[in-house]
C-alpha cells in the first residue's frame, strides 16, 4: 500500500462504524466511509463535538450537520495550498490519499531533465495539476464541471502558480482527447481519475469497467515520443489495483517499454496505527 504519511494539515484521528474522525487543519469533521465496516470505541472526544459531520438520508443523499465552518478555508502539502470546503455528498474538494501520488509526479517531472507537458483528464480541483505545475511542468487541465475547474483556478491562485502555464479546458474528457488526436497535440505524461460512473455532455453513460480500457487505449494516441508516466486512479469498488496494471502493460508497453507499478492508496489512522484504504492507483513509467 502507498500510504500518505507526510501530511501535517490532514489525519485520520479514528474511524469505525461507517464513519472517519478527520482534522483538517484546525477543524474537525465526521464523514462517512462505506469501507470502514468494524466497530470503534470512539474514545476520541472530538467524535462527540466536531465542527460538523455528514448524515446520509436514508432517501438518497445527506447533509451537514453540527456545522461550525468557515465557507471555505485553507489546508497545506509541502509547498502546495488548496481550498477546502464542505459540499454535497460528503466532499471537501481534496482528496488527501492522493498526496502520494503528488509526490511521484513531482518527483518525476524534476527528475526528468527536460521540459514535460502534463495533460490531467477528470482534473477535478486541480490537486495533481498543481503538482506538476509546481514541479515545472506545462499542464493542461481538463474537467467537464465549469465549477470545479474555476475551483482549480483559485487553488492555482493559493500555490502561486496563478501565472504558471496552465491550460484550463472545461470539456468532456473524452471528446476533448479525441479533438487533441485530430489536432495533432502530444503529451509527455498523462494523469486521470475517471468516475466510476457518470453521463456526458450528451447523455451518455460512463462505466469504468466498460469505458476504462477503450479511453485509455485513445489517450495513448497522444503520449508524445518519449513519454514519462501514465497515471490512473480508481474509486470503483472491487476493481483491483492489478486490473489496472493489466491495462498499461497492455496499452503502452508493448509500443513503449517500460513498467507499471500498482497498489491501493491508504492513510493512516492515529488512533490504531493502521491504514484506512481509499482507493487503487497504476503508475506505468518510461524509464
Amino acid at each position: 500500500m502507498w500510504i500518505s504519511d507526510a501530511w501535517k494539515d490532514y489525519e485520520i484521528l479514528d474511524c469505525g462504524d461507517g464513519e472517519k474522525l478527520e482534522r483538517w487543519g484546525s477543524y474537525h469533521l465526521v464523514r462517512p466511509d462505506p469501507q470502514v465496516i468494524w466497530e470503534s470505541p470512539r474514545k476520541n472526544p472530538l467524535w462527540h463535538r466536531p465542527d460538523a459531520m455528514y448524515r446520509r438520508s436514508r432517501t438518497g443523499g445527506g447533509e451537514w450537520s453540527a456545522h461550525k465552518l468557515p465557507a471555505r478555508w485553507t489546508v497545506s502539502y509541502r509547498e502546495l495550498t488548496f481550498q477546502v470546503k464542505p459540499m454535497n455528498f460528503k466532499h471537501t474538494g481534496l482528496f488527501p490519499e492522493q498526496a502520494v501520488n503528488w509526490d511521484f509526479i513531482m518527483d518525476s517531472i524534476r527528475n526528468a531533465g527536460r521540459p514535460i507537458r502534463v495533460l490531467n483528464l477528470f482534473a477535478y480541483t486541480g490537486g495533481a495539476t498543481m503538482a506538476a505545475a509546481a514541479a515545472g511542468a506545462s499542464v493542461c487541465h481538463v474537467d467537464a464541471a465549469k465549477g470545479m475547474v474555476a475551483w482549480a483556478k483559485e487553488n492555482a491562485a493559493c500555490c502561486g502558480l496563478e501565472s504558471a502555464p496552465i491550460r484550463w479546458i472545461v470539456d468532456d474528457c473524452v471528446k476533448f482527447v479525441e479533438r487533441e488526436i485530430k489536432r495533432g497535440k502530444f503529451y509527455d505524461a498523462i494523469i486521470m481519475d475517471p468516475p466510476s460512473y457518470g453521463r456526458g455532455p450528451s447523455g451518455e453513460i460512463w462505466k469504468l469497467e466498460e469505458r476504462l480500457y477503450p479511453f485509455v487505449s485513445l489517450c495513448s494516441k497522444v503520449l508524445s515520443d518519449k513519454p514519462l508516466f501514465v497515471l490512473i486512479n480508481s474509486y470503483t469498488t472491487g476493481l483491483a489495483p492489478s486490473v489496472l496494471r493489466y491495462i498499461t502493460e497492455s496499452i503502452f508497453t508493448p509500443r513503449f517499454g517500460g513498467h507499471s507499478e500498482c497498489n491501493e492508496l491508504g492513510l493512516p489512522v492515529t488512533e490504531t496505527g493502521l491504514a484506512l484504504p481509499a482507493g487503487a492507483t497504476v503508475r506505468w513509467s518510461c524509464k
